[in-house]
């Protein structure tokens, strides 16, 4: 075997060792930790939790830690009520903030992929353009805009459409606005890449055999963008269970998502074992998108083979 041919098989390799490397560093390196201490109970120490799978004091004591691993954590998730009200107001807030994030980004994405080509470039960049801006200061914003006093109202009142203030500052509908605007790119991004590729003259067809506007929209412009429609929805689904900082920001005390529990007992109660717990369930909910999405993706893959 010649170098050159040697030098393209060690490449390919690396091309295929690398991402993996990244994913057991930086993935699943940190996941089994979290895992780890998901097993622990919890002490008043530093850190607040009894070490398992720990060879500090050797073999004999890595047995004796290892006789104390306890699924206690994760059953207390399942008898709190706290912690499963949650889940389902997470999973709930998220998969309506994705439905309303894609009937916006719909026809967001529509209209860039049937705008003139040279016009595209500039229409990418202002989807793109909040994230120039801290996303913190972008949700901050959001408090100026939705509180009582505040732009919305102002300019609601000064039209004449109400005649008090709204309340809409730590509510839902708050969270909701707040997800939809900071997590819209994600939607449009996915959309716009499928929708570009479309040939429209399949619609032109439809329309001239007398297919309706709405009937050829439904028979052939939304199935052919469904892989950005699934990746999109995935994109704002999976961050907005885990969100945190607009259910705090926007939602107030009183709003319940997982994302906020986490945030309690791992600072305020100092609960690391229940924390983790917390966190590798949460995980593993995501990962049943993640899954369908990939299914979607090889029946995709087979079609077009």
């Amino acid at each position: 075997m010649s170098m050159k041919r040697v030098a393209t098989a060690v490449a390919s390799r690396l091309v295929i060792i690398i991402p993996y490397l990244w994913l057991l560093v930086f993935f699943l390196v940190p996941f089994l930790i979290v895992f780890k201490i998901s097993l622990s109970g919890t002490v008043i120490a530093m850190p607040p939790y009894t070490p398992v799978f720990s060879f500090a004091d050797g073999v004999s004591g890595f047995f004796a830690n290892l006789a104390r691993l306890s699924i206690d954590n994760y059953l207390w998730l399942v008898e709190d009520a706290l912690y499963v009200n949650a889940y389902i107001s997470s999973i709930v807030i998220a998969a309506v903030s994705t439905a309303i994030t894609m009937l916006v980004g719909f026809p967001i994405a529509y209209g860039m992929a049937r705008a003139p080509a040279a016009l595209r470039p500039t229409l990418l960049m202002l989807v793109i353009l909040p994230f120039w801006t801290s996303f913190l200061i972008r949700v901050y914003a959001w408090i100026g805009i939705l509180k009582p006093e505040g732009l919305l109202n102002q300019f609601l009142l000064w039209l004449g459409v109400i005649d008090e203030p709204l309340i809409i500052l730590n509510t839902h509908t708050a969270i909701f606005i707040g997800i939809v605007y900071s997590y819209l790119p994600f939607m449009v991004l996915p959309l716009y890449a499928s929708l570009e590729k479309m040939d429209y003259s399949l619609i032109e067809a439809a329309q001239d055999l007398g297919c309706p506007p709405i009937a050829a929209f439904w028979k052939i412009t939304f199935p052919l963008a469904i892989p950005g429609v699934v990746a999109g929805c995935l994109l704002v689904f999976i961050p907005a269970v885990g969100e945190f900082v607009i259910p705090d920001l926007l939602g107030g005390s009183r709003t319940l998502m997982i994302g906020k529990t986490l945030w309690s007992e791992f600072f305020n109660n100092r609960d690391w074992p229940v924390s983790s717990a917390v966190a590798v369930v949460l995980l593993l909910i995501l990962v049943v998108p993640i899954m369908y999405f990939q299914q979607v993706q090889a029946r995709a893959q087979e079609q077009d083979r």
